[in-house]
């Protein structure tokens, strides 16, 4: 398996300047969470870069340097996928797709949230945009054509090691798919398929390889990312092909065989992308891209959803515009937000009523930059 060094780049200066808007906060209370790291990064066509921050315990961010995955991204502007940055749950490995390259890179995380490159290997497919981890078990998800999921074993020194026999295509190719996800319970892969409006489930067998894919009908038009309460439910946003006002989130069960609980919930913005449930499953927060606005939902016990706020948080400038990739830190008490109009990393507090207070946005950041991932 081979192995790559690291290359510490430096990033333009427009990238590593790093400015702060600062919001006022009133009625905050004081407590604050514990620290930690956050990351994208920056899908550069020529050489991708992860960009790394240090979260403070107030939720603030600083830089904390740029670092090269020996891969490619795409070179555009944003990605259509949710869970292109991971980290793994114990926080030491970082995961990162490059989609231009086709491949996957690894890394592993320092205690000052430092990154050494350990690996990278092939993707099994084409443009790798989404990458889920369970154990030791690491699928990704292809979205180009080739479009399929591709597993691997990720070993205590970083290496992914192929997974034999692992590779599943989708539906059908074209399926422009957002998101893979392991089940809370590690025996199914997810994957959303936004231009069949299919959400796939593939059983895993005792070795974690998939069966083959069966589809279920989406609740509505274009289903993209979702997030997992403990017990199976889970949240799928669904982007209507970015409609004018007809972002929406719908919900669903794994337990006892695939069922929606909850059809098409609308929250009047555009072009819905990410979802992330807090870590007590009472709130889910989805990202509308074409609003620039975070909205979020409260879950009931039985799974179903109820728009709390249809802008429970603001990402995007005047135009409105560019809110996506979002992460929850590993306590819960912070959630960042990616905004791909004003270029910029979006810090928020997690209230326990469910709102969410701005704490600050950071810019600099290149305009291909994708994918966010935090502890």
């Amino acid at each position: 398996m081979k192995r790559f060094q690291l290359a510490r780049v430096r990033l333009p200066a427009l990238v590593m300047f790093v400015f702060v808007i600062a919001f006022a906060a009133p009625g905050l209370a004081r407590a604050a969470g514990s620290s930690g790291f956050v990351y994208t990064m920056s899908n550069s066509a020529s050489a991708n870069t992860v960009i790394a921050y240090t979260h403070a315990a107030d939720g603030t961010l600083n830089s904390n340097g740029a670092y090269a995955t020996g891969g490619a991204g795409t070179g555009q502007p944003r990605l259509g996928s949710q869970g292109s940055v991971i980290l793994t749950p114990n926080g030491h490995w970082l995961l990162v797709a490059n989609p231009g390259s086709d491949d996957v890179s690894v890394f592993a995380v320092a205690s000052d949230g430092r990154l050494s490159l350990t690996d990278r290997e092939p993707s099994n497919g084409d443009r790798p945009e989404s990458i889920t981890i369970r154990g030791s078990l690491v699928y990704v998800l292809n979205t180009g054509s080739p479009n399929n999921i591709s597993g691997y074993v990720l070993d205590g020194n970083g290496n992914l090691a192929r997974l034999p026999g692992s590779v599943r295509q989708l539906s059908q190719e074209g399926a422009l798919p957002a998101e893979v996800q392991f089940s809370p319970d590690g025996g199914t892969l997810v994957v959303t398929e936004r231009n069949t409006n299919l959400i796939d489930t593939f059983a895993l067998n005792p070795t974690g390889r998939p069966t083959h894919v069966v589809t279920h009908r989406s609740s509505g038009i274009g289903p993209f990312g979702f997030a997992f309460r403990h017990d199976g439910v889970f949240v799928v946003t669904e982007s209507f092909n970015g409609a004018p006002g007809a972002a929406a989130a719908s919900s669903y069960a794994l337990t006892g065989g695939f069922r929606t609980i909850s059809g098409t919930v609308g929250d009047t913005q555009s072009d819905v992308c990410w979802t992330v449930i807090t870590n007590n499953e009472r709130f889910a927060y989805i990202t509308n891209n074409g609003s620039g606005t975070i909205s979020s939902y409260t879950i009931a016990a039985d799974g179903s959803i109820t728009l709390l706020q249809a802008v429970a948080g603001v990402t995007g400038g005047p135009g409105g515009f560019g809110t996506r990739d979002a992460d929850l830190t590993n306590d819960g008490t912070y959630l960042y937000a990616i905004d791909v109009g004003t270029l910029t990393v979006n810090s928020f507090r997690v209230n326990t009523d469910g709102t969410l207070t701005k704490i600050a946005a950071y810019g600099g950041l290149p305009s291909t930059f994708a994918g966010l991932a935090a502890s």
